[in-house]
């Protein structure tokens, strides 16, 4: 196993749509693809799998509950400038939960990928 990599998976509604948003407008790479079940995409340290409808991921847990996208856990993308980065995908189409916040170690804006997942950009103080 590596250490130096961050494996986080993400239930999606489909999987090459997910591959076309993360290649698209965060600059992933397409480790591998067996769409539409499954795919994994990297972003330095970061493996994100992509677990579709059909994956062993998506299968029902014994008491009948299914995995789906959503939510509020996300991946968290550290920004230099989160107003650029937030017209930049929104002339994209990319839809928003929220208008950009400030908190006491900066700003923060969410995003939803197409299934539902949320994103959060962050730019620090």
């Amino acid at each position: 196993m590596n250490d130096e990599t961050v494996n986080v998976r993400y239930m999606v509604d489909a999987v090459e749509a997910a591959i076309g948003f993360y290649t698209r407008h965060f600059g992933f790479t397409v480790i591998s693809s067996a769409a539409p079940a499954f795919a994994d995409v990297r972003r330095g340290a970061l493996r994100l799998l992509l677990s579709g409808p059909a994956s062993s991921a998506g299968r029902a847990m014994p008491d009948g509950r299914v995995p789906g996208p959503g939510g509020w856990n996300r991946i968290h993308f550290l920004v230099d400038d989160i107003e650029a980065e937030v017209e930049r995908l929104r002339n994209d189409g990319v839809g928003f939960r929220n208008e950009i916040i400030k908190g006491p170690g900066g700003r923060q804006v969410l995003l939803d990928d197409p299934s539902g997942n949320p994103i959060e950009l962050f730019q620090p103080r």
